[in-house]
């Protein structure tokens, strides 16, 4: 059932007019202006207990196309190149946004083939307690361990593991591309700024994050 997981996401001014170049492997600070697609992309295998996802960035083109931004990016893992004005008319994303998890959900089951792959979970509480940041991180890690990316709903401000912050008051959309720590800490893609494209939260903080909000997960 919707409930406040419905809530529109109409981004930021962090959104701007950003075209991302892609890239294979984890993402680094360096962007190509103009990198070719690969044939797939490789996934970085650490030591037990950690494991990233090799993606092939773009920034959103517009303030309001996080969520079809964030599912690029999430399939992109998965070796896929799709359009994201192509899902963005699939998810009914506007200029208000695209409505909730349950809208990104069911595009990502049909470009990944499988009717099952992902479902949507949803946080409803203002903030999230330790039962279900626990969900959170035995979700991510078994979507990364399954060679998927998490997407997320989140909203309001958070700080990252060097201390810098993150603010989307009006609501985002982001990948969740790796975890270290056993889920302790997890990987953010973010399209909102190719200069912040990847980041570091603790797991604690991104369930207060998707609080209200939702996420697809397997």
């Amino acid at each position: 059932m919707r409930t406040d997981l419905i809530r529109k996401t109409a981004l930021t001014a962090a959104g701007l007019a950003f075209t991302g170049g892609a890239i294979v492997g984890p993402i680094t600070a360096a962007y190509a202006a103009e990198a070719k697609p690969a044939s797939q992309t490789q996934s970085d295998r650490k030591p037990s207990g950690e494991r990233q996802l090799g993606v092939r960035y773009e920034a959103q083109p517009n303030f309001y196309y996080c969520g079809p931004a964030a599912a690029r990016n999430a399939l992109s893992v998965q070796g896929k190149d799709i359009s994201v004005d192509a899902m963005a008319k699939e998810m009914g994303t506007t200029e208000a946004g695209t409505n909730s998890i349950n809208d990104i959900t069911p595009v990502l089951n049909k470009e990944t083939g499988k009717n099952d792959a992902y479902r949507s979970v949803e946080i409803s509480s203002p903030d999230a307690d330790a039962k279900q940041t626990d969900k959170l991180r035995a979700d991510i890690v078994k979507t990364v361990d399954d060679g998927r990316a998490v997407v997320a709903n989140i909203a309001g401000t958070s700080t990252d593991t060097d201390g810098a912050i993150h603010s989307f008051e009006g609501g985002h959309y982001i990948s969740v591309v790796g975890y270290r720590d056993n889920g302790t800490t997890v990987t953010i893609a973010d399209s909102a700024d190719p200069n912040t494209a990847s980041y570091e939260v603790t797991v604690e903080h991104l369930a207060d994050w998707i609080a209200t909000r939702g996420y697809a997960t397997s």
